[in-house]
């Protein structure tokens, strides 16, 4: 028994094309020619049925229920399905004794916090209302380099604002 069971499992051994009698294909290849040569033979897959243990057992459709009470590998899920229910009923649920750690978090202390400058694009300082330097008046100073600018107008026009007068 352990020796054909050892033997159905060998990558290399060849076994017979259920579509095809003259072909011999290796284990390892055959769900994939399977596949391959149903297609090529689809008046022959008409008269043949998959096993629903293992797909690779193509028997014709008037002995299927003959192989599903006899076939080999419905004794291993016949197996598996008992040792899940007997691990099913001894298992117990453990309740997990994990909590939150306590968050020491709190965004409205920081909020109040912080200093009252914010940052405001192309200015080099911002004084909010309450700052002791809100009376005096902040000059405008541009973030780009001596000798640069800022152009006045686009190089190129943007197609949803094509109006005719590209520049």
């Amino acid at each position: 028994m352990e020796e054909t069971y050892i033997d159905s499992l060998d990558p290399e051994k060849l076994l017979q094309c259920p579509y095809d009698k003259n072909l011999q294909i290796r284990a390892c290849r055959f769900p994939y020619h399977l596949i391959k040569c149903r297609k090529n033979h689809p008046d022959v897959a008409n008269k043949l049925a998959t096993c629903p243990f293992n797909a690779r057992h193509q028997v014709p459709q008037t002995e299927i229920s003959h192989h599903i009470s006899s076939c080999d590998d419905k004794s291993c899920i016949e197996q598996d399905i008992v040792n899940q229910t007997r691990n099913l009923g001894q298992e117990t649920l453990v309740e997990s004794t994990w909590q939150c750690p306590p968050c020491d978090e709190d965004w409205d202390k920081d909020l109040w916090e912080q200093t009252s400058t914010l940052f405001v694009w192309s200015t080099a300082n911002y004084c909010g209302k309450n700052s002791p330097a809100s009376n005096i008046v902040m000059e405008h100073k541009s973030n780009l380099a001596s000798g640069m600018r800022v152009p006045k107008s686009l190089r190129y026009v943007l197609p949803w604002k094509n109006n005719g007068n590209a520049q």
